[in-house]
């Protein structure tokens, strides 16, 4: 051994020799704080032990053994001292299925923030066609940020007074289209008072309780987008109050009931004289377990449940359809801008069926739409509506991957020209679609393939096309 060696090796003893007398000397003068951490639970009695029994041990294995419990302890302390601040913080925060929650703790305050992305490829028809001159014009072949969302809700005061807003962040247009038309803007705003179940109140703007389809969110839905009917028979976002309620639950009356209040104006527009839009929806959840409004059972309801509804609404104004844009005209129909202010007349109902069991998932649709021309005195007719159903076939077939989700849909649409005729436009829809659910709906990949039919009464003539989309549909 060298003579560096030897100095080197000699201060390792001497360090390790002066290491042991600090830790023995900290130990005697710790052995209350040693007796107070044992009592409070901040150390176990293996830790103690540990410390207390260093005599029978080697200077090297005290050491080590110190040097592991003390880590242990500053751990256990470190570890309660987290959880005292969490205990004294008023506010909580947490990641839920509705987004990040903050909350007070004592439950009077609540805030969700929700940011959504729905990501979509297109071909060749971006929108459903509806004239023979979408059939034959140029094929699209389009990616799109169908819907880019923010959404804030939850309650203040009390937990019975909610409240939800939605922004839409960046609108879709198209290139003859101005930039305005791809501004944010809010689509949601209401504040529920809920504190009963049989009875409240809803006041704000949203899209009326009137059909499942429509009110089913876009980010729970079975397709890529919604079956041609929504278009013609939607009332859409309107600003107004309801009265709703769920009566007999748990029983085989268990229901729900809607009766509202509103504008009629569409999104964001105050009303342009004394005509109201009044709207009412009867829901009997006949085996007495209420139905989420939401498509798809990747939830696996382990018991049946079903609802049978049915649902009008009525309006005069200048409006003959309604969208996320607001009030718009069906084609044949006189635009708003041009259209006087109570030229429309429109009665509508809906009877709705919808159930759910162990995978399997079911919904039907049928509406029938009464229009006035109070100007022309012309009455027009339309009809429509959809029956799609989806399954998992894992549970029939192990071999079929858990997430995946099959499903079909029918839809069809019979509406006049809106001239003297009153001649049949009518259009029909069949669509084959998947999904894969990679996080349930807040994640999930959607594949559709949609053969869609157009019969033009006016010119005789019809037309047929193929359509595929696929979307990307994530929550954050």
């Amino acid at each position: 051994m060298n003579r560096n060696t030897a100095l080197t090796r000699g201060l390792q003893i001497l360090l390790m020799t002066a290491l042991v007398a600090v830790l023995s000397g900290a130990y005697a003068a710790d052995q209350a704080l040693l007796d107070i951490l044992l009592e409070n639970g901040a150390i176990t009695q293996e830790q103690y032990d540990g410390l207390v029994e260093k005599d029978t041990l080697s200077s090297a294995d005290f050491v080590e053994q110190s040097a592991v419990a003390e880590s242990s302890v500053s751990d256990s302390v470190a570890s309660e001292v987290s959880r005292q601040i969490d205990l004294q913080l008023p506010v909580t925060s947490e990641r839920v299925n509705s987004g990040f929650r903050f909350a007070t703790r004592d439950g009077n305050w609540r805030t969700d923030l929700q940011w959504r992305a729905q990501m979509r490829y297109t071909n060749p028809y971006r929108s459903d066609p509806r004239q023979l001159s979408a059939f034959n014009g140029a094929d699209q072949s389009n990616f799109e940020a169908r819907r880019l969302r923010m959404k804030i809700g939850g309650h203040g005061f009390k937990p019975w007074i909610k409240y939800y807003f939605e922004v839409d962040l960046m609108p879709s247009r198209d290139v003859d289209d101005s930039a305005a038309a791809a501004s944010a803007r809010v689509i949601d705003w209401r504040i529920d008072l809920a504190k009963w179940d049989w009875g409240g109140v809803r006041l704000g703007q949203w899209k009326v309780d009137l059909n499942r389809e429509r009110v089913d969110s876009s980010g729970r839905q079975q397709f890529v987008e919604r079956s041609i009917a929504n278009r013609v028979f939607t009332i859409d976002r309107q600003l107004g109050v309801q009265l709703r309620g769920h009566l007999f639950q748990d029983t085989p009356a268990d229901m729900r009931y809607y009766a509202g209040v509103f504008n009629g104006e569409g999104r964001g527009v105050n009303n342009t004289d004394d005509n109201m839009m009044y709207m009412g929806r009867l829901q009997w959840n006949f085996l007495g377990r209420d139905l989420p409004w939401r498509q798809t059972d990747v939830e696996y309801t382990e018991l049946p449940t079903g609802s049978l509804a049915i649902a009008g609404a009525t309006h005069t104004g200048s409006c003959t359809r309604w969208s996320s844009s607001g009030c718009g005209n069906l084609d044949g129909f006189e635009s708003p801008a041009n259209a006087a202010a109570d030229q429309y007349e429109i009665n509508q109902v809906v009877q709705e069926f919808a159930f759910k069991y162990r995978g399997f998932s079911a919904q039907q649709e049928y509406h029938r739409k009464r229009i006035r021309d109070r100007v022309s005195g012309l009455r027009s007719e339309l009809t429509g509506g959809y029956v799609q159903a989806g399954y998992f076939f894992h549970h029939l077939i192990p071999a079929v991957p858990a997430p995946l989700e099959l499903a079909a849909r029918y839809a069809y649409v019979d509406e006049p020209n809106g001239t003297n005729l009153i001649l049949d436009n009518e259009r029909r829809e069949f669509t084959l679609g998947a999904n894969w659910f990679i996080s349930g709906h807040n994640s999930k990949l959607t594949l559709d393939y949609s053969r869609l039919t157009l019969d033009d009464g006016l010119v005789g003539l019809d037309e047929e096309g193929d359509r595929v989309r696929f979307q990307w549909d994530v929550s954050f």
